[in-house]
Order: structure tokens, then C-alpha cells, then sequence
């Protein structure tokens, strides 16, 4: 095994939790659960911590907010609380318009249902990343961090290492380029990789546990 090698296995070992899991999501090629995913993409894709993006997922989701359909019945203070139960607070007033906006136009042109939205892109990776900029509050971030995520259950889409990810190789010292490394990370899983590197970029303290752990 060779240093990169190494290097990955101890970021994978110790930070391969994609942050779906982390916000609770069972993601499966589903409704409901791709709907929590793209609102947790657009929470996460604010410059805020990602842990607090997280807790307002969690919170959205406590509260029934968790289908197109419940997000854009619910009058927009309810949204705002419970964002702001998550901590959420600094971004509440305008992610509620836009989470209420986001859904009625998923609702509106898709049925509710991104599979349908994947479906119209056809196979092309690039298209399908400017259908989810269509959403409200979804921008090229939010867009990347949603594919990253949902190459899991749409193969695909695999392997998407976005810049994100691909400047948390370079933090590593590892090829910034998604078919070497997937080919140096063996049988870890795109969507897993990509949150392990994902965090690496984000925390320079991630980066220097793995580079000591791996010698």
C-alpha cells in the first residue's frame, strides 16, 4: 500500500460519514428521502457550519417537513422556527421563503418527485446540475453538494468529486483528479469519498489527523 493509499484509508476510516447520515437521512431513490437531501443541499450550501446545517435538517424533518407537499402547506413562520431550533438563525427569514418557493416549484414541475427531475436530464451530468439550480436557494454549492450525496442511489452520476472535494485532495497532499482517485480509494464508495475529502477541505485539522495517522 502506498502513501496515498494510506492517506485515504485513514480519511475514509475515520471521516467516511456522508452528511446524509449524519442529518439522519436513509437515502434511497425515493421521493422523500432525495426531498430531504436537496433540503439539506440547499442548508449546507449557506456559509455557515455544516454541523448547524445539519441540526436544521433534523429539525425541518421533526417538525413534518420532510415532502414538497407538507414544506409548501406550512405558513412561512413555521418554517422560520424551525430552522431556528436547528440554529439555523442567521439565514432563517430568507431560506424559509425559499424552502416554501423551492416546493411548490418541485410540486409544480415535478410532481414532487426528483426522480423525475433526473429523468429529464437524460444521463448528462451537467444538465442535471443546472435542473437542481432551478430550485430556489439551489446555486452551483448547493447543486454539487445534492450530486455528491445522491451518486449513492444514482450510479450514474458517480463518481462526482466536485472542486470542494477535489481541493480537500490537494489539502492532503492527494491527486486532484476523481478517476485516480476513486481508482486509489478501491471499493470506498463516490458518495462516501467525496463527504471524507468534503471534510478534509472544510477542517484543516481533518487533513493533519490523516496525514499523522498515515505516517
Amino acid at each position: 500500500m502506498n502513501r496515498d493509499e494510506r492517506v485515504l484509508r485513514e480519511l475514509v476510516s475515520a471521516y467516511g460519514r456522508t452528511f446524509a447520515e449524519e442529518a439522519g437521512i436513509r437515502l434511497k431513490d425515493t421521493p422523500q428521502p432525495l426531498y430531504r437531501l436537496l433540503v439539506l443541499s440547499l442548508l449546507l450550501s449557506a456559509r455557515i457550519r455544516a454541523s448547524v446545517a445539519v441540526a436544521a435538517a433534523r429539525a425541518l424533518h421533526e417538525e413534518h417537513l420532510d415532502s414538497p407537499r407538507r414544506m409548501a402547506e406550512a405558513d412561512w413562520q413555521r418554517r422560520v422556527d424551525a430552522l431556528g431550533r436547528g440554529g439555523y438563525r442567521r439565514y432563517d427569514e430568507r431560506t424559509a421563503t425559499q424552502l416554501g418557493d423551492g416546493a411548490e416549484l418541485l410540486g409544480r414541475r415535478w410532481g414532487g418527485d426528483l426522480r423525475r427531475l433526473h429523468r429529464e436530464a437524460e444521463g448528462d451530468v451537467g444538465t442535471l446540475r443546472e435542473l437542481l439550480q432551478e430550485e430556489p436557494g439551489i446555486g452551483p454549492a448547493g447543486a454539487d453538494i445534492f450530486l455528491r450525496e445522491a451518486q449513492r442511489v444514482w450510479p450514474d452520476v458517480a463518481p462526482y468529486l466536485d472542486g470542494k472535494a477535489l481541493s480537500g485532495a490537494g489539502r492532503l497532499g492527494l491527486p486532484e483528479d476523481p478517476r485516480k482517485l476513486t481508482g486509489l480509494a478501491g471499493d470506498t464508495q463516490p458518495a462516501v469519498l467525496a463527504a471524507a475529502l468534503v471534510r478534509a477541505a472544510l477542517d484543516k485539522q481533518v487533513a493533519e489527523d490523516c496525514l499523522r495517522r498515515a505516517g
